[in-house]
């Protein structure tokens, strides 16, 4: 049998982190690079990451966290129902943090330098938020996991898992049909194509 670290659920979760930790930090270090005075990216890239962390994490892998993780540790323990409850909230604040931070883009593509120092303010927000968010997850949730989650908490977890859908899978941009959005913006960001070996 598989030890509880080689568990599909928290392969995925592993893989999904490293994967927003890639999308975030490549958005931040481009945001900063046309405020500091380069030639703004091309705005189709960052779109495509905003609209990655819009249908990915915010639809399908917070969901899957706040309803079959979280709520299996509830069930094993009190202990961290302060963390849990915090972690939930950050989820839905994520999503607004988000919707804001697009704003701000488009602002940014209409009044351009006049209020290019707000977009870079929201995203280094963002960008910490989301980091110290998966910080908390994988130092205090993932290791508790798999200490008290038992065989069947493990099982119905792994069989959302497995109803679980690339919502990217249809996807098309310039009449090619991807496999996944991410894949699309790996080729387009060096830095974030690094992470794809691991899916």
């Amino acid at each position: 049998m598989n030890s509880v670290s080689d568990r599909a659920a928290l392969r995925i979760l592993r893989l999904d982190h490293t994967r927003l930790a890639a999308i975030t930090g490549a958005m931040l270090e481009l945001v900063r690079a046309f405020c500091d005075g380069a030639s703004p990216p091309d705005p189709i890239v960052l779109r495509a990451m905003l609209y990655y962390i819009r249908e990915y994490p915010e639809q399908i892998h917070h969901p899957l966290e706040d309803r079959y993780l979280f709520a299996a540790l509830r069930k094993r323990t009190d202990d961290l129902d302060d963390v849990l409850d915090e972690l939930e909230c950050e989820h839905m604040e994520g999503a607004v943090r988000l919707r804001n931070l697009e704003h701000a883009l488009t602002r940014y593509e209409l009044k351009g330098d006049a209020v290019r120092l707000n977009l870079q303010t929201l995203m280094e927000e963002y960008v910490a938020f989301a980091s110290n968010h998966r910080r908390v997850e994988e130092s205090l949730i993932v290791p508790a996991a798999e200490r008290l989650l038992t065989e069947s908490d493990w099982a119905r977890i792994d069989a959302a898992l497995e109803e679980r859908f690339d919502p990217f899978g249809d996807a098309t941009f310039e009449g090619e049909t991807l496999d996944s959005l991410y894949r699309l913006i790996a080729n387009a960001v060096p830095a974030v194509g690094d992470t794809r070996q691991d899916g």
